[in-house]
């Protein structure tokens, strides 16, 4: 497997009396609510850096659910990951991935929730799966209510480009090739 990571970020130089912190962009602290210091009062709102990639080139089945185990061993618990991809291109077996990332005991109970709409584990947080195959228009969307979850657990939405919203997401593209290996890119 493959894979460029982006640069990671430099401590900031600690002050009298204060321990050294990660560094923090100007988008973070517009998440977390932090003030961004270098703004000026009533300055206009900047948009938020390109967003970091990871592309992975997997070669199979195992290697593309290790891929998501492993992005998802870092989660938070509160995270969105929007997979997009044609049929057959492994959205479920990346889902299947994200579910062991969480310490679920039994990933063959991972199925795509293509006719029950939404499917809920239970790991170390709940794993919420939605599948928007059938669905075809924003209010049809809308209507699943997903949105109550976020922050209640990990939200994970295949068919994801059905979403004409915006929502902050983890967003991770599977494209198949010929010769049956996966490109996934992930953006966070």
């Amino acid at each position: 497997m493959k894979r460029t990571n982006p640069p990671r970020a430099r401590a900031r130089p600690a002050k009298a009396g204060r321990p050294t912190a990660p560094a923090r962009d100007s988008w973070t602290r517009a998440r977390t609510a932090e003030p961004d210091p270098q703004k000026k009062p009533g300055a206009p709102a900047t948009a938020p850096p390109a967003a970091p990639s990871t592309v992975i080139r997997s070669h199979s089945e195992k290697e593309t659910r290790a891929a998501a185990e492993t992005l998802a061993r870092g989660f938070r618990g509160d995270e969105v990951v929007f997979l997009v991809g044609e049929l057959g291109a492994g959205k479920t077996v990346f889902a299947k991935g994200i579910a062991a990332g969480l310490g679920l005991e039994d990933i063959g109970q991972v199925c795509s929730p293509t006719f029950t709409l939404m499917n809920v584990y239970q790991a170390r947080v709940p794993m919420y799966h939605l599948d928007l195959y059938r669905l075809g228009t924003t209010p049809e969307i809308r209507d699943l209510g997903f949105e109550d979850y976020i922050g209640d657990g990990v939200i994970v939405v295949e068919w994801a480009e059905k979403i004409d919203f915006p929502m902050p997401a983890i967003k991770v593209r599977i494209e198949a090739a010929a010769d049956e290996t996966r490109t996934i890119s992930i953006e966070r």
